[in-house]
């Protein structure tokens, strides 16, 4: 395989779940994946040693955060983003326009792109598709973002019908910038809840041709159903034989619902993100560590789990590790969470090499709600 190759390895017959392989200039990723995200150039309070032994093959990283600090003449100074970190597997840079949802009150949006103002000190920034290209360039990722508009929800169609076509004309922009050696280029379909904009947007996007096709604006607070909407209005017009990313999606339910419509891949900040806030997922629901119950619970965090934080610690200890505020408890909770996602999309790999994944799927969600604090007495 050469860079950029796309290998469909299987697909599930009552489906459209699929096995394939993505080459990329730091090795092959293998999906459906879950990407970690590493927004200011580290996955939070765990060591890349201990992502790479957990058998992740890519993570994320975040264009307009390294663009502000430590900015990307450092990053290129170490040699790219790989070096600077110290990670040898690959690396998806987003394109810094979630920021344009994010920082909604903070910016000016034009068809040049979007002018803001930094969260960190008030100062007047620029970037669009060119610039957002530009630093990706310096970053040195494997998969730079095409710079697009997040449409917020609730939006009317007509600023909805506005974003498509702006987001259309920046990828048309982005499609033709330089970019680093080997470094893939991926679109991202938008829309909003309106199947003719998503539609449109898709197919606007194959026109262009890119490496692989994202999914974007989902999970930005609409109601569950919606998102699984927008993902089946946007896959349905996406090539086959490229790789598609469902964006910043990260609930087991919904990644499951999503791979067997045909998505690939996945990047979510909730494994750190809910270690930082004492919960532990499992294959019952989230277990809050912190709770008083767990004071004298000599247990895992999860029975049977092979995870360092499982074999090694009890639930005990990892509370009290939380409620001194010892960094390392957010390690092992981070590890913990980290471990479960890898272990499902495992699961879910081998459910899909056998043409069992509808069964699997009910098997698994018969025993999991999405945000369930779960009884500590059944996991």
């Amino acid at each position: 395989m050469k860079i950029g190759d796309f290998e469909v390895l299987h697909e599930e017959k009552d489906t459209g779940a699929r096995i394939g392989r993505l080459m990329t200039a730091h090795g092959p990723v293998e999906t459906p994946v879950f990407m970690p995200v590493g927004t200011q150039a580290t996955v939070k309070t765990v060591m890349p040693r201990d992502i790479k032994e957990e058998g992740f093959e890519i993570i994320l990283g975040n264009t307009y955060h390294l663009f502000l600090r430590p900015g990307p003449e450092i990053v290129e100074l170490h040699g790219g983003l790989h070096k600077f970190m110290n990670w040898d597997r690959a690396i998806l840079t987003d394109s810094g326009g979630f920021q344009v949802w994010s920082l909604a009150r903070l910016n000016k949006i034009t068809s040049e792109g979007v002018a803001f103002q930094s969260h960190l000190d008030g100062s007047r920034l620029f970037i669009g598709p060119k610039e957002s290209m530009a630093i990706q360039k310096s970053l040195g990722s494997d998969i730079a973002m095409v710079f697009d508009e997040c449409i917020p929800y609730p939006s009317e169609k007509d600023y909805a019908a506005k974003a498509v076509s702006r987001t259309l004309d920046w990828a048309g922009q982005c499609r033709v910038q330089p970019r680093g050696e080997g470094q893939l280029v991926f679109g991202i379909g938008q829309g909003g809840v309106y199947s003719d904009l998503r539609e449109e947007c898709a197919k606007g996007l194959v026109d262009l041709d890119f490496d692989g096709y994202a999914i974007g604006g989902c999970a930005v607070g609409e109601p569950p159903e919606e998102i699984l909407k927008g993902v089946e209005d946007t896959v349905a017009h996406f090539p086959k034989e490229k790789p598609r990313y469902l964006m910043g999606v990260g609930e087991f339910d919904q990644m499951l619902e999503a791979i067997s419509r045909g998505v690939d891949m996945f990047d979510c900040v909730m494994p750190t993100r809910f270690a930082r806030n004492g919960n532990a997922f499992t294959r019952k629901g989230r277990l809050a560590v912190k709770n008083g119950s767990m004071k004298a619970d000599l247990r895992p965090i999860e029975a049977g789990c092979e995870c360092y934080a499982c074999k090694n610690f009890s639930r005990s200890y990892i509370r009290h590790l939380l409620n001194t505020k010892e960094v390392l408890g957010l390690t092992l909770l981070s590890l913990h969470n980290l471990h479960r996602y890898r272990a499902l999309i495992a699961e879910i790999r081998v459910a899909i090499y056998e043409n069992r994944l509808m069964e699997f799927r009910s098997e698994f969600l018969s025993g999991y709600w999405a945000g369930k604090i779960a009884d500590p007495d059944e996991i």
